[in-house]
């Protein structure tokens, strides 16, 4: 019976088997010792939040198969809390949501779902930040505006959130996924724990 496991992926990690340079997200699960578990999709090395594990196989069942997760055409919905530096105005939200070009592609995004959800200035954060982002934006004024906010996409772009905030000249510096779909991360997860999850039931 193949087993599904929803795990909170905590920053600097790379989602891989194996990787000469950064711990992986697998080497949470080394005491499972089941060789044949691997990540669904994938988040970069920054963000944070949802990621799901298993061992299904080529068979796997419709609600969970890797493909339907990740691939754009499935238009899966995967929902984002993020941090920002920079002020996003409703202007720059109209426009991400409605679609912009993306350095290097030549269509617009897909709609996306964007809610602001607060503001602050650098000084306020900066000292809760992973210590590899303050070092990249500690040369910024104190004063420099930051915008809180939650994104919802359908497409899997690579660094696609990323790319979208640099379009708008907002730069991110935290992102964490919440949901994949209908899966939710468990608020009760701590950065690099995680629980078996019965997606059939």
């Amino acid at each position: 019976m193949p087993h599904y496991y929803m795990f909170h992926k905590p920053f600097g990690c790379v989602t891989a088997r194996r990787d000469d340079r950064y711990p992986t997200v697998m080497d949470y699960f080394e005491e499972l010792q089941n060789d044949r578990l691997s990540p669904v999709g994938r988040l970069d090395r920054e963000t944070t939040g949802l990621l799901l594990i298993t061992d299904d196989g080529p068979l796997a069942h419709e609600l969970l198969s890797p493909k339907k997760l990740t691939h754009p055409s499935y238009h899966k919905e995967k929902t984002y809390e993020f941090t920002l530096l920079g002020n996003l105005t409703p202007e720059l939200v109209h426009k991400l949501e409605t679609g912009v070009i993306l350095k290097g592609a030549d269509t617009l995004t897909a709609p996306a779902k964007i809610t602001v959800t607060g503001h602050a200035v650098m000084s306020d954060i900066l000292s809760t930040l992973p210590e590899e982002i303050q070092k990249d934006i500690h040369k910024n004024r104190p004063d420099h505006p930051i915008t809180y906010g939650i994104i919802t996409i359908s497409e899997g772009k690579k660094r696609q959130i990323r790319r979208m905030m640099k379009s708008v000249h907002c730069c991110v510096i935290e992102l964490k996924r919440i949901s994949i779909g209908d899966i939710v991360l468990d608020k009760a997860l701590c950065p690099g724990e995680w629980k078996e999850i019965f997606p059939h039931t």
